[in-house]
């Protein structure tokens, strides 16, 4: 059966592993993905990616990050799903957590996190939540 969300995917693994005090996590690659895990290395939310290539097709292996025992990624959800997505000017993105968080959005310009759209005064397709 196809998967109709790979992100969402890759988010609820992420959020599982560390759940389960898991070092780190596996996930199928593509360049969305990878992206979208540069943006949260950038902003602190996991130790580093790297591609693995143990099985017939490519992965990508999630390094999580605890701070004192505790998940750095107390929260993470997909915002625009398959069935209904959800756009935003550069004006309008969505606040978390009042700056404690961060959106991850995609852009002209790339894969984004909210304060780095602002900056460059660009909008897209607002992809998750995490703080």
């Amino acid at each position: 059966m196809a998967m109709t969300d790979p992100l969402g995917d890759m988010l609820t693994r992420i959020r599982n592993g560390q759940q389960a005090k898991k070092d780190s996590v596996l996930s199928p690659a593509s360049k969305l993905r990878a992206n979208v895990l540069e943006v949260l290395q950038r902003e602190g939310y996991i130790r580093g990616y790297s591609e693995d290539e143990t099985g017939k097709h490519k992965a990508l292996r999630i390094e999580l990050k605890y701070f004192e025992g505790e998940p750095a990624i107390k929260h993470v959800s997909r915002v625009s799903k398959p069935g209904r997505r959800v756009y935003s000017g550069s004006k309008e993105l969505p606040i978390v957590r009042n700056g404690l968080g961060i959106t991850i959005v995609s852009t002209p310009r790339g894969v984004l996190s909210d304060n780095e759209a602002r900056e460059g005064n660009v909008g897209g397709e607002v992809l998750a939540e995490v703080f």
